[in-house]
């Protein structure tokens, strides 16, 4: 029986969760990421996964790219990929997951990508969508364009991040949740003031 690397199990869980969060910003920047370091033998994919290292699905993910962002600074087109996004981010965000854990069952980091990795994703594609909706009711979209923008440079940034420093991001999402945990038992163990 073979002996599992909990330090490799750790990494790919955390690379993994970082690019489940970047799908709920863009959905298919990480998986072209992904695809594309697979693809130069950079990356070592999990084998249910290793048909993302094909040319053609280098390719495809990064038209889907291109056509993602360039969708998002249209505003009639930024609200229909909103809506589409519910299903399709976490869907990417499983896969972006699932696919650099090498080290546990495929089955397992299926579920693992779907569960945490889905959730993740969906969790800062509906904080994007709200704060979308309130820019288009605050400027008549007029600023979505510039927010979609920041919201590239955002993904790139958290996609890079995810590769070279897994770990770190990891301890800082359990940091986050920790403190986030924290504040929401202080608010429910506070009375609410009725006025």
């Amino acid at each position: 029986m073979e002996s599992i690397d909990w330090i490799a199990v750790a990494t790919g869980l955390s690379m993994g969760l970082a690019l489940a969060a970047t799908c709920g910003l863009r959905a298919f920047l990480p998986l072209f990421v992904v695809s594309l370091l697979a693809f130069l033998g950079k990356l070592e994919l999990s084998d249910s996964f290793a048909w993302m290292a094909q040319p053609v699905a280098v390719g495809g993910l990064g038209v889907a790219v291109i056509l993602e962002m360039a969708g998002d600074k249209f505003p009639i087109v930024d609200h229909f990929l909103d809506a589409a996004a519910v299903v399709i981010k976490p869907i990417a965000a499983m896969v972006a997951t699932a696919s650099v854990m090498t080290e546990l069952d495929p089955m397992l980091t299926a579920i693992i990508g779907l569960v945490l990795g889905g959730s993740m994703a969906q969790g800062v594609h509906l904080v994007k969508a709200k704060l979308r909706l309130l820019s288009s009711a605050l400027t008549a979209t007029i600023a979505n364009p510039f927010i979609s923008l920041v919201e590239d440079v955002f993904a790139l940034v958290a996609t890079i991040l995810a590769f070279f420093l897994p770990i770190l991001v990891f301890g800082l999402a359990i940091v986050a949740s920790v403190w986030g945990f924290t504040l929401w038992k202080k608010r429910k163990s506070q009375p609410d003031i009725v006025e």
